[in-house]
């Protein structure tokens, strides 16, 4: 006799019991439902009232969910005897089974574990800015499974947890949200780098977004009066001679932004007072000797 036939037969002369088991499977659904709402609703209440850790909180609100649909997965199983004499079988080989299943969901288990870890040792959480897998974002969520990532462009990046284990990441929100940004400038030979320095200097101080000495000085005590911003010959290159101007920024978000504009902004200064932004150029040089067919 198959199973669907078994249930089919203990169905017919269990009516009450299955109502039971009917009940409870209604009940853990409506159970499960309820205690994430309520975790979701006590999440919000203590965010206005304390600095919490969402992150943590989330884990603990699907870990919840999950014992609730557990335990009526046990109580359905033990209301129904074949299905308690099938589940003793499968405990009884659960040495074969436990391997096969273990290999075939080895990609699931590591995301599960790895997102505890994520949760348990916060590398990043709920609302860090980040930089994964080459791309730039805010973390939106960490579930057991995955961590969704919203990108600068507003696309939701969903990365398997054990991916993100193995990553170096780059968490702009760490302690010291200040970004230190470089801009390369290449400048003609014949230009006057003094010069050029001078304009690249005054063009990202006249920026709202770039740190003055006094702010920046709250993070980084150890820094001197003119070194916030910086210009340095980083090359002597075959056509340029390359600049690295390095300046400030609140934060990571504006870096960006900012650089451009600055770009922008020199390169108007540039062509207003002569200073030439060379094209890449080859001389070429023929032998003097040449065969002519």
């Amino acid at each position: 006799m198959s199973i669907f036939d078994s249930f089919t037969l203990w169905f017919s002369l269990n009516i009450t019991n299955a109502l039971f088991i009917f009940v409870i499977v209604i009940a853990t659904i409506i159970v499960a439902r309820i205690v994430d709402r309520l975790l979701k609703t006590q999440l919000k209440l203590l965010s206005a009232k304390m600095d919490i850790d969402e992150t943590i909180y989330g884990l603990i609100r699907r870990i919840a969910v999950a014992t609730v649909y557990l335990m009526g997965i046990i109580i359905v199983v033990s209301s129904v005897p074949f299905l308690e004499n099938i589940s003793f079988a499968i405990f009884a080989s659960a040495g074969f089974a436990g391997l096969v299943v273990g290999m075939a969901a080895q990609s699931s288990l590591s995301n599960i574990i790895s997102g505890i870890s994520l949760a348990v040792f916060r590398p990043f959480g709920v609302g860090d800015i980040v930089t994964i897998h080459d791309e730039y974002g805010t973390i939106s969520d960490i579930t057991l499974g995955h961590t969704v990532v919203t990108t600068w462009d507003n696309r939701r990046l969903i990365i398997p947890n054990h991916i993100i284990s193995d990553e170096a990441i780059i968490n702009w929100s760490i302690n010291d949200p200040t970004i230190l940004w470089p801009l390369d400038i290449g400048i003609g030979y014949d230009a006057d780098i003094d010069h050029a320095r001078s304009i690249m200097i005054e063009e990202t101080k006249n920026h709202e977004n770039v740190l003055h000495l006094n702010d920046v000085r709250k993070y980084h005590p150890e820094i001197v009066g003119g070194k916030e911003i910086r210009v340095v010959v980083t090359e002597l290159g075959d056509f340029a001679v390359n600049l690295r101007l390095t300046f400030w920024v609140a934060n990571r978000s504006v870096a960006f932004i900012t650089g451009c504009e600055i770009i922008e902004s020199i390169k108007k200064r540039f062509d207003a007072e002569g200073i030439e932004i060379p094209y890449p150029y080859r001389t070429i040089v023929y032998k003097k000797d040449i065969v002519e067919n």
